[in-house]
Formats: structure tokens, sequence, C-alpha cells
């Protein structure tokens, strides 16, 4: 189970970065993480801009509500959400069923 939470009017979303991918994609939860390969490389913050991107867009809220707080230089990641509540980014990352 993912390991989303809150503080302080914003929502925590621990992350783990797969750097280099063919194309941006969500592929599920690793050790509590969600688990999100991005097309950047891992340097220059390049990753760093693609992985908020992605969760920006996933949320639909504006990319300014959303920052890596946590693990700048680190596959291991956690990113702040502003103005969203955990339980939305939650159903947000579940798989979508056909």
């Amino acid at each position: 189970m993912l390991e989303i939470a809150e503080s302080d009017g914003a929502t925590l979303l621990p992350v783990k970065i797969v750097p280099g991918a063919s194309r941006t994609k969500y592929l599920g939860e690793w050790q509590g993480r969600a688990r999100i390969a991005v097309a950047a490389p891992a340097e220059k913050g390049k990753a760093n801009k693609a992985v908020v991107d992605f969760v920006s867009k996933l949320l639909g809220i504006h990319r300014r509500q959303a920052e890596v707080v946590v693990g700048l230089t680190n596959p291991l990641k956690t990113i702040r959400i502003e103005g969203v509540a955990a339980d939305f980014v939650r159903a947000a990352l579940q798989p979508r069923r056909s």
C-alpha cells in the first residue's frame, strides 16, 4: 500500500523514479512508494522536472502545486503536493479497469 501522508495542508507522495525510460508512466507500487518511469535522464534535475510534470498532469493541478522536497539527487524522492487530499492522490494512482 502506498504510504501517502498529509502534512500542513499538503500531501506527501513517496516515489521511486526510474529515469531514462522509453516513456513516462506510472509503474505501480514499490515498497510503499509510487514507482514512476520517466523518459528524462537523471542529470541536471531533468528527471525531477519530468516526475513533477507527470504527477501534476495526472492530478490535474498546476505544476507549481507540486515539488520534490526530499531526494533531489536520489531515485527515492518525496513530492509535496499542495491543495490536494491524500485520498485523491491515492485514487488517481489506482490502476484503470476497462
